[in-house]
């Protein structure tokens, strides 16, 4: 897949079938829209087009400046990929693209950035300024200018927003298990580690402290979880990243009078210096919520029964 983000040298497509979305996790419903494409590009001998905007719309024109994202950038590169599309293409969405009007948005983006051969959108598929663009008049533009228009299925579309707020609800509940339903994949993501207190150390349980890589990426809800903690030796390898077994713990730590937030992961049978090193983690399961113990010693006896029952959702 090839990834565009100047939009001035994208190069000229072969009867490109583009469809448009931010596609915040792409997820099960998202990917039946992007085998959808596929299958439209395949009966014209074209190439497909995904077009996608960072930042989020969201936080420009919307409601919710501080959105939490299920992917950032690069993950989402990763995931369509997966897909097999033939290019994405990432556009800078700021306050001038959000205030162009719907004609400019079809005639001198759409139209004069794609050359499109197809162009799919959803049903209440809205745009331009004031989102005063839809399907009728795309399809007005496509008559005019020499380009098809298909419509994505009501239902794929409903499935498709429903579960993007699903998931992030069910993420921030600690519903896991819902909210990999969904996305058709384990929740993941990557972060670097950093120095900590080091008290887990004190009582048996060492972890590594994760600060994420993007400050928008949604963090589940308070507790602990199963997890597979993702680490390359070596930055520099084309190696796939080594997977360990680990128990991940997100709160403010109670127990010690945490005042902030932190991300936490004791890995099994593991035991080197990985400060500064970036790492993924996919979360596999949810396994109890935060608790408010006695100290440290009640905590140690709590990590021991934590441990078992994560051992016992990663027992393969």
């Amino acid at each position: 897949m090839q990834v565009h983000r100047n939009l001035t040298s994208l190069p000229k497509f072969h009867h490109a079938v583009v469809t448009i979305g931010t596609f915040d996790g792409v997820h099960i419903g998202h990917r039946t829209i992007l085998q959808q494409l596929k299958s439209e590009a395949a009966t014209v001998n074209g190439e497909t087009v995904v077009i996608t905007f960072h930042p989020h719309p969201r936080k420009i024109v919307g409601d919710v400046p501080d959105i939490k994202i299920l992917t950032t950038l690069e993950e989402k590169f990763f995931l369509i990929e997966k897909e097999g599309i033939d290019h994405l293409v990432v556009v800078p969405f700021d306050e001038d693209f959000s205030k162009l009007s719907a004609e400019a948005y079809i005639k001198d983006f759409l139209f004069e950035k794609f050359h499109p051969y197809t162009i799919i959108i959803g049903y209440d598929h809205h745009f331009g300024h004031d989102r005063t663009g839809n399907f009728a008049l795309l399809e007005k533009y496509g008559k005019a200018l020499g380009f098809f228009v298909k419509e994505i299925p009501v239902q794929l579309i409903e499935a498709a927003a429903i579960s993007s707020t699903r998931i992030r609800k069910a993420l921030l509940q600690c519903d896991i298990a819902t909210a990999k339903h969904l996305l058709g994949y384990d929740y993941f993501f990557a972060g670097t580690v950093i120095t900590g207190d080091q008290l887990g150390r004190t009582i048996g349980y060492p972890t590594a402290n994760i600060q994420l890589a993007h400050p928008d990426k949604l963090v589940p809800g308070d507790g602990v979880y199963a997890v597979h903690f993702y680490y390359k030796e070596s930055a520099a390898s084309q190696s796939a990243a080594i997977a360990f077994k680990g128990m991940m713990y997100i709160g403010s730590r109670p127990v010690v009078n945490g005042k902030r937030r932190v991300i936490e992961v004791n890995i099994f049978d593991f035991n080197r210096d990985i400060y500064g090193a970036t790492v993924q983690v996919a979360i596999l399961d949810y396994i109890r919520g935060d608790m408010q113990l006695s100290g440290l010693e009640a905590l140690q006896q709590q990590l021991a029964i934590d441990k078992r029952a994560v051992l016992n959702v990663l027992h393969d």
